[in-house]
């Protein structure tokens, strides 16, 4: 199971990471930036990554194997 946390969080945080710098990527100059909405999607989107590993994860696929 902490292996499951582990990589779960891992893929979450590059999520958020991805889709924060995508929305900073979506306005002209850095002052234009909606703060609030780049951290609302970017938490939003960290929680539907950890809700879809929920149905698995292929790096503990392939541990498995092994």
């Amino acid at each position: 199971m902490k292996l499951w946390f582990e990589k779960a969080g891992i893929r979450a945080v590059r999520t958020v990471a991805q889709t924060a710098v995508a929305s900073i990527g979506t306005t002209a100059l850095l002052s234009d930036v909606d703060w609030v909405m780049v951290l609302s999607t970017s938490v939003l989107a960290g929680v539907l990554s950890l809700l879809t590993s929920i149905g698995g994860l292929p790096e503990l696929q392939d541990t498995n194997k092994g």
